[in-house]
């Protein structure tokens, strides 16, 4: 009989790669906590009507790349491609907007996206994601690009620049996309790709976003929207880029970023990164006001990010390259089958008293034990036997020095205290690693 293997574009994630989510996903807990955001999870699956009318018709996302499918009885149902349309959808359903004046939450999990599976980005996907309702305020699109930069400065990453655009409001856009448009119709279509095409009409927009290189070359002149903005969207996008430069936060102004989602206005944000190849974006965000109306919901402003975990966890691999892994305080093996049970409590008061490691269920001899607790990279390897059975002790030894002691069973819970707070003195923070 056939194998079932994993679908292509689905991975399987174990240890150190998992260590990697795990670790982004507590300092995004405790960095995102310190702005009073708070944990919002959320379905995986959605009414595809909901991915429709937030992401836009006309983008990639979904008329390419949706995993779309109808239930039992009929209802079509999307596997979530983002979190932003859920987490609006959840705003409103929950009249989170009657209980307080601004909203903050945040989420992380997986999305799914049907296209090509290329390096750090997968057909599943995870992202962290933040989203704050209630102000239209520039500064709280400031502090939400500060916090995501203390994120990933957080986390280890660093080399990272923000790359910043203002996408207008539904008073001025529609001017600029009159210009632009006119100026796409100058162009060859026959240069420009057939995404590209298909867009100058219905989001010509998106034809900045084009990464084809003719497509790039054709629209290099193409107008700029920052000089076409109101004077409200260049007065909020001044005050962002202000508290930036107050701050000393390095950023570029790149005129092409539009972003791929219809629902973003005013300050769009991108961080970029150059070691991960072409598909350089790690993170990237903005306000998107009108979303929650256009939804259903009271006409409240937004604004969100979301961080590619894979691009994250592509980038921390690389920098913790040669760097020592954490390694287990004990191992610990047990030679006498008799001994199990005691060997287990005793393991578990290890544990309780904050350190960590693994206990041998087979009974081998002595010298296997140890190479185990060797493969392990185990600190200490802790011995118990008949004869250390009979006594009530077990038989501590540092697998680095070849010293060891016998120690009374009634005095492990205090010699492992002592042994945990010499794992906390040494810090074990700054990063992954």
């Amino acid at each position: 009989m056939a194998t079932i293997q994993t679908i292509k574009g689905f991975a399987d994630l174990f240890t150190p790669r998992s260590d990697l989510y795990t670790f982004m996903e507590d300092t995004a807990r405790r960095v995102f906590g310190a702005y009073g955001y708070r944990e919002l999870r959320l379905p995986l699956l959605e009414h595809t009507e909901l991915f429709q009318r937030s992401i836009g018709a006309e983008t990639d996302v979904v008329q390419k790349e949706m995993y779309t499918f109808e239930d039992r009885k009929g209802r079509s149902l999307t596997l979530r491609p983002e979190a932003t349309a859920g987490a609006v959808r959840a705003y409103i359903e929950n009249s989170c907007h009657a209980r307080e004046s601004v909203s903050r939450f945040f989420a992380y999990g997986p999305m799914f996206r049907y296209e090509r599976p290329q390096k750090g980005r997968m057909r599943q996907f995870h992202q962290l994601d933040c989203e704050c309702f209630g102000t239209h305020e520039p500064q709280v699109d400031a502090e939400m690009l500060l916090m995501l930069m203390f994120f990933l400065k957080e986390i280890g990453l660093d080399n990272l620049t923000p790359e910043l655009n203002t996408l207008g409001c539904k008073e001025c856009r529609p001017a600029y996309q009159d210009a632009l448009t006119a100026f796409l119709r100058r162009i060859d279509p026959q240069t420009l790709c057939e995404d590209c095409r298909r867009r100058m009409e219905s989001s010509p927009m998106r034809v900045l976003d084009c990464k084809v290189p003719s497509c790039k070359e054709q629209t290099l002149d193409a107008p700029r929207i920052r000089e076409h903005v109101c004077p409200e969207c260049s007065e909020h996008f001044n005050a962002v880029l202000g508290i930036l430069d107050k701050r000393g936060m390095p950023y570029t102004i790149n005129p092409r970023l539009v972003r791929g989602l219809d629902y973003y206005c005013r300050t769009t944000f991108e961080i970029v990164s150059s070691s991960i190849g072409a598909q350089g974006s790690v993170a990237g965000g903005g306000r998107y006001d009108g979303l929650v109306r256009q939804l259903g919901g009271p006409d409240v402003p937004a604004v969100g990010f979301a961080c590619g975990m894979e691009r994250l966890a592509l980038m921390l691999e690389e920098k913790a390259a040669g760097q020592a892994r954490p390694r287990p305080d004990f191992y610990f093996a047990v030679l006498a089958a008799d001994a199990a049970d005691t060997a287990l409590l005793a393991a578990q008061t290890l544990r309780e008293s904050g350190l960590a490691g693994e206990m041998s269920f087979e009974y081998k001899s002595l010298k296997s034990q140890l190479r185990q607790a060797s493969r392990t990279n185990a600190e200490y390897c802790l011995i118990m036997g008949e004869a250390e059975l009979a006594i009530q002790s077990v038989v501590v030894k540092h697998m680095d020095s070849g010293d060891q002691a016998t120690l009374p069973l009634l005095t492990l819970r205090d010699w492992a205290g002592i042994r945990a707070e010499q794992k906390l003195e040494k810090g074990r923070k700054g990063g992954y690693r």
